[in-house]
């Protein structure tokens, strides 16, 4: 038994002295072998570093808004009457032209003096105005003068100013400059360019000087109130609005307190437009003007009321049902490069006595321009008679 014993432990030496040498060999090998280093990426190179801002010494501003571009400067006089013949082209090749053919005749007789009274009633200019430029012609020309078309012609121009003068004499010049605020108030049926009319006079002023403010008081008809919004910001005037249906007094009451307060020059307030023949319209107009009183006591200072010259003799119908309502301050005539009804302006003139103040003769914002009699009828009637 012990030398079996023996002989196991000597078996077990033995195998540990062989693994011990294995392992030592295996050591000894890798220390031997060279060791290859594994590649590396190369370093990328290193950003610039921003350069530094110096911080600003004390408090800091907030930059002022980029301010309005100034208005285009104003054309030339002869610029601006070839403009305005150029806006009256239609009614120029309406009844002048219709005139023309009639007094281009050799010989006025009696029945070219029916012709010519033919003319001018189904001119748009009224039955009245038109009795009133044929007794102008009998009475101030003889018998031979009336074949004499040049006679003619001047007498009819003549007399036009005069009845287009008049009407402006009665009420006298337009001063914005008496009041501060000048409150104008703006009145007219829908689709007569009554909210285009109130952008291109708050540019028309703001040209001049004068601060604008804006009160968008057809609270009735939600497009009014965003129409006037785009001329705010188009002209940059302020505007005063107040919620769909809301008191169209109290908006524009809110808005002369408003100008009172900020020293606004100019309120120009916008009023319902709806059709002239409803009754509860014209009573809302007239609770607009005691509701401005309370704030300014001589407001409104105007009321300039918006005709659509392509409606010809109904926009005289027009301003005098609107007439019998308001006191009517001064009338804007819009829309005469778009009709050969522009003498309507006669009728409105002669029959209600009531002063143009501004014409519209086209869609640029510089297109609204105050009335004045005498360059009108030059425009009106210049080069007529050679063209006839």
């Amino acid at each position: 038994m012990p030398s079996d014993l023996s002989y196991l432990v000597y078996l077990a030496l033995a195998l540990v002295a062989i693994a011990a040498l294995v392992t030592w060999r295996v050591v000894a090998r890798r220390r031997a072998r060279p060791e290859v280093p594994l590649p590396t990426r190369p370093a990328e190179p290193a950003l610039p570093a921003p350069p530094a801002v110096p911080a600003p010494k004390g408090p800091q501003a907030i930059p002022a808004p980029a301010p309005a571009p100034a208005p285009a400067p104003r054309p030339e006089p002869d610029v601006l009457k070839q403009e305005l013949k150029r806006g009256l082209a239609k009614t120029r090749s309406g009844f002048i032209a219709r005139l023309g053919g009639v007094l281009a005749k050799k010989q006025i007789d009696a029945q070219l003096v029916d012709q010519l009274e033919e003319v001018l009633f189904t001119a748009d200019i009224g039955a009245r105005t038109s009795s009133k430029l044929l007794d102008a012609g009998r009475s101030s020309l003889s018998r031979n003068e009336l074949g004499d078309a040049s006679a003619v012609w001047a007498v009819i121009r003549r007399q036009s100013e005069t009845i287009l003068a008049a009407a402006q004499a009665g009420a006298g010049p337009l001063d914005i400059g008496r009041a501060r605020p000048f409150v104008v108030l703006v009145i007219g049926v829908n689709g007569t360019g009554k909210t285009t009319t109130i952008g291109k006079l708050a540019a028309h002023w703001m040209r001049q000087g004068k601060r604008v403010l804006i009160a968008a008081g057809d609270t009735f008809r939600a497009a009014a109130t965003e129409q006037l919004q785009v001329w705010g910001q188009r002209v940059s005037a302020e505007v005063v609005t107040g919620k769909e249906a809301a008191d169209p007094s109290s908006v524009i009451f809110d808005a002369v307190r408003r100008a009172q307060a900020e020293g606004h020059d100019v309120v120009i307030a916008d009023t319902a437009g709806r059709l002239h023949t409803k009754v509860d319209l014209m009573q809302e107009l007239q609770k607009v003007r005691r509701v401005i009183k309370k704030a300014v006591p001589e407001a409104p200072h105007e009321t300039f009321l918006v005709l659509d010259a392509t409606n010809g003799q109904n926009a005289i119908a027009q301003a005098a049902l609107f007439k019998q309502a308001m006191d009517i301050t001064g009338i804007v005539l819009t829309k005469l490069d778009g009709t050969a009804k522009g003498g309507v302006i006669l009728g409105i003139c002669d029959e209600l006595k009531l002063p143009v103040r501004f014409i519209g003769i086209g869609e640029k914002v510089e297109d609204l321009r105050e009335f004045d009699p005498r360059e009108f009828v030059e425009a009106l009637y210049d080069d007529a008679e050679s063209a006839a």
